[in-house]
Parts: C-alpha cells; sequence; structure tokens
C-alpha cells in the first residue's frame, strides 16, 4: 500500500477548491459529496521565489545538505531539449522538498549527483510521468529508491486528461503555465521566466501526490499503484530498434526495396551528422526531405537542390552529403536492399491479417479484446493500463495449453503483466475462452 507522505511540499491551499467534479471516479462520486468545478487560479511565482541555478561544487553541497535533512517526499523534475539537441540528455534538474525548498541544479555543469542520491535513499520521489526523466536523471547518478508517479496515479484513476497541468487544474484548482515547456533546454544562461516555469513544475508535485494517494485508496486502487510505479522504476533501458530508419514519417509512401535503401543511407547519414554536431536529426534534415529524395531519386545534386524539400539554405550548403547517401542507395545490389515488408518480429502480425491466416486466433482476439474492453470500464481506467495490447496479441495468437485460468495468468507474468492485472484479466479471459469453444 502507499503510506501517506509524512510532510508535504510546496504552498497549500484551501481543502475546499481542491477537487472539481469533472473527471472524479465514479465509485468516489457514490461515497462523498462532490464540489462543484472551480475557477483555475493561475499559479505565477513559486512560493520562495526563483532560487539560483546550482552550478558549482559548493552549492551543491550545501544542497546534498539541506535535501537531506528535509522531511516527506521530494518532488523532483527534468528539463531536455527534445527537438533542439541530439539524444535525451538532461539539462535541468529540480527538486522541492519540506525544509529544503526548490532547487534547480545544472547537471551540464554538475554531471555527478550521486551525492544527492544518497542523502535521499528510502525517500519517495514523486515525479509526473516518470519514465520520460529516470533514464536521463540516472545518467546523473540520480536513482530514486521508491517513486510515485501522478501521471500514472492519474491513469488508473480514470482521469480523462492525464498531462500536469490538467491534473493539477482538476484536483488542487491551480493553473500552471506550460508555454515553456517545448523550448531549448540546453540555453545557457537559462532565461528567467524559464527558470520560473521549471520551479513551479514541483511547486505543488507533492501536494498532488498527497490528493491523488487518498483517491486510489478510496477507490480499491492503491496496490495496483504501488505495483505500477515500482515496475516503472525498476525498468530496464529499452533495447535498440530494429531498423530504427523505418521510423522515418511518411515511409508509407515509399513502396519499393530501391527507394527504401535511400531512406536507410539517408537516415543513416543524418543521424551521424546529428549526433556529431549534436542537434536534433529532424533539425538537419526534416524526414519529409528524405521521403521526397527517396521518390524521386536525383541522380545529381543539381536535381536533388531543384526539389522543394532542398532548397533552404542549410540543406543545400550539406546537399553533397546527402546525394553521396542517395547513391550509395542506388549502387547496392539487390541481395543488399531491405525487405519492403519490414524486419522479422517475435510477434503476432497485424491483427488486420488474423482473419485470413488463423480464424481462430482472430475469434480469440475478438474476445478477449470485449473482456478488457469490459473490466476497463468497470474499473474506470485505459484498456492499456489494465493490460498492454501486445501482450493480449501475443495470448491470442500462440496461448498456452492448457487455456485456462492458471496457464493464462503464468503466460501474462511472463510476459511482464503485474500482479494486480493478472489477478483482474485471467479469470475473466479464461471464462470467456471456455464458453467460446464450447
Amino acid at each position: 500500500m502507499l503510506p501517506d507522505p509524512p510532510g508535504a511540499g510546496g504552498a497549500t491551499h484551501d481543502p475546499a477548491q481542491s477537487e472539481p467534479a469533472e473527471g472524479i471516479l465514479p465509485e468516489l462520486a457514490l461515497d462523498q459529496d462532490v464540489p462543484a468545478p472551480l475557477e483555475v487560479v493561475p499559479l505565477t511565482e513559486p512560493a520562495e521565489g526563483i532560487p539560483p541555478v546550482i552550478d558549482t561544487p559548493q552549492a551543491l553541497a550545501r544542497a546534498v545538505e539541506a535535501f537531506g535533512a528535509g522531511t516527506g517526499p521530494v518532488a523532483v523534475d527534468a528539463e531536455r531539449a527534445s527537438g533542439y539537441r541530439y539524444g535525451q540528455r538532461t539539462y535541468l534538474v529540480q527538486l522541492r522538498r519540506e525544509g529544503a525548498g526548490t532547487a534547480l541544479i545544472d547537471p551540464i555543469a554538475l554531471p555527478d549527483l550521486s551525492a544527492l542520491s544518497e542523502a535521499l535513499v528510502g525517500v519517495e520521489w514523486v515525479l509526473h510521468a516518470a519514465s520520460q526523466d529516470l533514464p536521463g536523471l540516472a545518467e546523473q547518478g540520480l536513482r530514486p529508491s521508491r517513486i510515485f508517479d501522478t501521471e500514472l496515479a492519474a491513469r488508473l484513476l480514470g482521469l480523462e486528461r492525464v498531462g500536469l497541468a490538467a491534473v493539477v487544474a482538476e484536483l488542487l484548482g491551480l493553473g500552471l503555465a506550460k508555454e515553456h515547456s517545448a523550448v531549448d533546454w540546453s540555453t545557457r544562461p537559462l532565461p528567467e521566466q524559464w527558470l520560473r516555469y521549471a520551479a513551479l513544475d514541483v511547486e505543488v508535485l507533492v501536494e498532488l501526490r498527497e490528493i491523488l494517494a487518498e483517491r486510489l485508496a478510496v477507490a480499491g486502487k492503491a496496490e495496483w499503484a504501488a505495483q505500477e510505479f515500482e515496475a516503472v522504476r525498476l525498468a530496464p533501458p529499452p533495447a535498440p530498434r530494429v531498423e530504427p530508419w523505418r521510423r522515418v514519417s511518411g515511409l508509407h509512401a515509399i513502396r519499393d526495396a530501391r527507394r527504401l535503401a535511400v531512406v536507410r543511407e539517408m537516415w543513416g547519414t543524418r543521424d551521424e551528422n546529428a549526433r556529431q554536431r549534436d542537434i536534433s536529426p529532424g533539425r538537419v534534415l526534416p524526414d519529409h526531405a528524405i521521403v521526397a529524395a527517396a521518390q524521386a531519386l536525383p541522380r545529381s545534386v543539381p536535381q536533388l537542390v531543384a526539389l522543394p524539400a532542398f532548397s533552404g539554405k542549410g540543406t543545400r550548403r550539406r546537399a553533397a552529403l546527402w546525394q553521396h547517401a542517395i547513391d550509395r542507395g542506388l549502387a547496392l545490389p539487390d541481395s543488399a536492399l531491405p525487405s519492403v515488408r519490414g524486419p522479422k518480429s517475435d510477434g503476432p502480425p497485424p491483427p488486420r491479417a488474423w482473419a485470413d491466416r488463423d480464424p481462430v486466433a482472430a475469434a480469440r482476439l475478438a474476445v478477449a479484446r470485449d473482456v478488457v474492453g469490459a473490466l476497463s470500464q468497470e474499473h474506470s481506467l485505459p484498456t492499456e493500463n489494465l493490460l498492454q495490447p501486445d501482450l493480449l496479441r501475443r495470448l491470442c495468437w500462440t496461448p498456452p495449453e492448457p487455456l485456462d485460468e492458471q496457464h493464462i495468468a503464468e503466460f501474462l507474468a511472463a510476459g511482464g503483466a503485474r500482479e494486480w492485472q493478472v489477478s483482474l484479466v485471467a479469470p475473466p479471459l479464461a471464462a470467456a475462452f471456455a464458453a467460446a469453444e464450447g
């Protein structure tokens, strides 16, 4: 179960204004009076003002001492420069804890923050969409002992909108500005208005955690949430994608192997250039330009720059680089061309092909989707949070033998389903499969 925090960071607010009716769970509405929706009050300034950015070992040592001496959970957030820089490096770390206030730390100047992590051993970290921030925080040596994910909690409670600003508005009646969420956080020095935004992102996270934890407990979902949070905390880094170039937007317009080879060569050239320059690949060359070149197959730089997608100054300057990539794709022997169908997968085929390839499996999937959909509605949570769609497809395509509750449960657990998911889903799935076969 999720313990109540011994202390709460952030400003305190009138509890009578903390829970608008919209988005409240049906089971909660039956048990308590639901306050009317309130006007959202903008949250414009951090309670103690904007703290100075910590970028020296001496300032970090003071922060480590302060946060180690604080009480209750610690709110944590991180800012990246997605769309500007290559990769998902963290460019600002924000923390807030009762008794310590808010800290804004520059991880570029201070890449090793393990001392801070050590000072917070055993302390619950409160994050929103933790899976996005934990990998980058780990690169700085920041690894929590346990977490509370406010986005995951909102999903489990069936809230319609689960972005931080939306959840804070609905549950706390406060408005968080989000106009700086997609800025280039690698900028130095960081503008004051960006730092204000960053400090506000952790201002009320712990207070939000308290309300979400209470609602989870009332809904009987606290243990579900605890299992989900731990799964996120312990999740290994994702495996490298097989043929990542196939994620180029608009690739569906390319239908022959030769042109796919050109896309692959251009993608690889772009990725290497972006890595060397530490620039987001999309800023080096947009996906639509790669697709346009693969469709046109220019044989020379003049033909390439005649394409509208390559008429920009920066693109024209590197036109020879892109033409060399195109030429390599054109020169490949047929045996080296990529498959039009894509890489082989250990998973089942797309469901649209099941009716022809295995009608029994298709019927099984239809039954399973009905079961999961009904459970999702009954428990007010998204189907993908009840059970991963890929795992459900795998169960229906290659079912265990015999297809009973025990073997279904074992199959789901081996596929990564949490205990609460298995106990909720396996019995009705077994019953539905048995009824369909009977």
